[in-house]
């Protein structure tokens, strides 16, 4: 069974896959999104589901460090609801508390330049999620 992890943010949604023995994830793409007019990438995801056959998602929970639900977490729970209105798919909130600095980190120690650590930390954060997610699982 393939899972889809999502870290959503408020300019992109990084989107990974895992494999189908849900061992490993795999960042895959970055969707741009705009949520002053409302562009939420539910289209791509949608397709990316299908073409993937993807049967559950991850979706990243930014909760605060202190265990508070903020602003962002927010947001992401109300997409994890649309994600599950649209596609009927189970959805999971994992908790990614530190997913982007650990992915960032990654990317630093692969020597990667700032500019290419830009265009690729999202989908990195996605797969950082995903694999915590299937790690717990296995």
């Amino acid at each position: 069974m393939k899972i889809m992890g999502l870290d959503v943010g408020s300019k992109t949604v990084g989107v990974a896959i895992s494999d189908a023995l849900g061992w490993t994830a795999q960042g895959i793409e970055t969707i741009a999104i705009d949520e002053e007019s409302k562009q939420f990438g539910f289209d791509r995801v949608t397709e990316l589901v299908e073409n993937h056959q993807v049967e559950k998602i991850v979706v990243g929970y930014p909760k605060n460090m202190n265990n508070t639900i903020g602003p962002r977490a927010e947001a992401a729970k109300a997409y994890a609801e649309e994600l599950e209105k649209r596609l009927k798919l189970p959805i999971i909130l994992w908790d990614e508390r530190l997913s982007t600095m650990q992915a960032e980190r990654i990317l630093l120690q692969a020597d990667v330049s700032r500019k290419k650590r830009k265009k690729v930390i999202d989908k990195m954060a996605a797969s950082v999620i995903l694999q915590g997610y299937l790690d717990s699982q296995n």
